[in-house]
């Protein structure tokens, strides 16, 4: 548990984060925006996705933005927090498929073939991934298309579009 924040699920093992009814794994990367976070919470909750908050956090998650933005569907999410990128990175089970969204990518989301249990991982709203992050790992690097005068989308439209392309993929019809 990290200070100032809400009391969350908190998996006994590594295998425990792979629940089958989790299709997708969410991760945000320093958010600063809370209803953006808000937005993101919500959407993983009606989804069933786990959602992953790699601090530091530029807000407490008591923020009252936090909860008008969909704190209430907490109660529904199975998320997890981890202090900073490094012990994100070193919990990720070897076979984690990372896709790293980003407006700095060549190919775009429409060619990935997304599988049960991926990781799609986003930025924070002012600044993305971090560059060498992105840098070491850029054939994981995807980016929503957009018209190239217009800086970027909201932090949690894109996680929508994200979202649910993946879960299109991977739902039965």
């Amino acid at each position: 548990e990290h200070p100032g924040i809400l009391p969350c699920y908190a998996p006994k093992s590594m295998a425990e984060l792979q629940d089958p009814n989790e299709p997708l794994n969410v991760v945000l990367v320093e958010p600063k925006i809370p209803p953006n976070t808000g937005n993101v919470a919500r959407l993983c909750s009606v989804t069933g996705c786990r959602l992953h908050l790699v601090g530091p956090l530029g807000f407490s998650i008591a923020d009252k933005d936090m909860r008008r933005a969909g704190l209430d569907y907490w109660w529904a999410l199975r998320r997890t927090f981890y202090a900073d990128l490094a012990e994100w990175l070193a919990s990720l089970p070897p076979e984690a498929r990372l896709h790293l969204f980003t407006a700095r990518a060549s190919r775009t989301f429409w060619g990935v073939r997304f599988q049960p249990g991926d990781w799609l991982v986003f930025g924070s709203e002012p600044s993305g991934l971090p560059e060498p992050f992105v840098r070491e790992r850029a054939d994981r690097a995807v980016a929503i298309p957009m018209r190239p005068d217009v800086r970027s989308l909201n932090l949690s439209t894109a996680v929508g579009i994200g979202v649910y392309e993946a879960l299109r993929q991977i739902q039965p019809s």
